[in-house]
């Protein structure tokens, strides 16, 4: 981040804007400051901690790296931070409590096929299917915290300001952030498969996950490898089926009905199946741009028809909950937050902020 662009931060709303000499002074005004932190959430204390900051590879994936798959706004750097520090929280609290979480299954590389990695892998994690796809998350998730593989889920709310322009990332050596897409979870999926890819390969990204690069040939070969790791490990057996399509068109349909029914028994969105025939050059350019209009356009009705019965339901005194939606938690990580808990490492507050419960849930956790 420059100077300039925290001055252009921290000046927002304000009539004469802040200069360099405001910000970079031995002294600090504390309205200045309090500017300052809005943008960096740290509190106040940390800015008159006289030790500098620390710059390490350990400290941040921002030291280890310094290109990502996707031009990072603030607010996905922020989303970012949190969770690198968190992750350095909870190893520090994982070796008090003599917590192995030792990584359990194999490095691969690019080199390696990634449909053959894919079946393999399958094996060990993937679960019971379960059509409903937000469930079937919830048992990927359980399924990757027994090879100790921690997954979060981050969730922005309609008004937050400094929307993160990501959907997921992977910090080494176990950690795999999600964004939580309420409306699709078929793309949260796909994106933690993904990540699950970049941790075989122990290599760390942050990105933005856009299905129509599937037929993108400029990806970089890791970025490929994933996609395609991700692809054959939900496909499974149903692969078998879509690799029968010879063409797609409007001559059989463009195979919907087949499309459909993988989709639903795999959780591959249709999307992106018809990208992946783009890619293997079984649909013409045009005829999938006319399908992918043509999905956008319902997604395009569906969200318009649910906002227009939430103002009907609004008008005729109809309370919906609307609250804002809670993130799985791994058990790897109750797991974890419990057993520091019993042995004296953290007390109540912090298993409560850890988890993000309320203090009456608390007893739920520690039964």
């Amino acid at each position: 981040m420059t100077v300039e662009d925290l001055l252009l931060s921290v000046s927002e709303g304000l009539k004469k804007p802040l200069t360099k000499e405001d910000i970079l002074s031995n002294e600090i005004n504390v309205s200045h400051l309090k500017r300052i932190d809005k943008v960096f959430n740290k509190g106040l204390h940390y800015y008159l901690d006289p030790k500098s900051p620390e710059v390490s590879k350990d400290a941040s994936i921002f030291f280890r790296k310094n290109k990502f798959g996707t031009e990072l706004n603030i607010g996905a750097k922020k989303i970012v931070n949190q969770f690198e520090e968190f992750k350095i929280s909870l190893s520090a609290i994982s070796k008090l409590a003599e917590i192995n979480i030792d990584r359990s299954l194999p490095v691969f590389s690019v080199k390696d096929d990634p449909k053959a990695v894919a079946i393999k892998i399958r094996k060990e994690l993937y679960p019971d299917f379960n059509p409903i796809p937000k469930e079937f998350l919830r048992a990927l998730i359980s399924k990757l915290a027994e090879k100790n593989i921690l997954v979060f889920e981050f969730v922005e709310t309609w008004n937050k300001k400094e929307k993160a322009n990501i959907d997921g990332f992977f910090l080494a050596p176990n950690v795999i952030v999600l964004k939580r897409q309420q409306s699709s979870f078929r793309r949260e999926i796909f994106t933690l498969i993904h990540e699950l890819g970049h941790y075989l390969l122990n290599e760390e990204e942050i990105e933005e996950l856009d299905i129509s690069n599937f037929a993108n040939n400029k990806l970089s070969a890791i970025e490929r490898w994933c996609n395609d790791f991700a692809y054959y490990f939900l496909a499974g057996d149903y692969n078998k089926a879509f690799e029968q399509i010879d063409k797609a068109d409007e001559t059989n349909d463009y195979h919907f009905e087949l499309i459909e029914n993988i989709s639903k028994h795999t959780h591959l969105s249709q999307i992106a199946l018809f990208t992946k025939l783009l890619f293997q050059k079984k649909i013409s350019q045009n005829n999938y741009n006319t399908i992918k209009t043509d999905f956008d356009e319902q997604y395009r009705l569906r969200q318009e028809e649910e906002k227009k019965q939430r103002e009907l339901d609004k008008l005729q005194g109809i309370q919906k909950g609307g609250s804002t939606p809670k993130p799985i938690n791994s058990p790897l990580l109750i797991s974890t937050i419990q057993t520091a808990f019993y042995e004296g490492v953290i007390n109540e507050y912090d298993v409560c902020k850890a988890l993000n419960i309320s203090p009456d849930k608390l007893e739920k956790y520690l039964q």
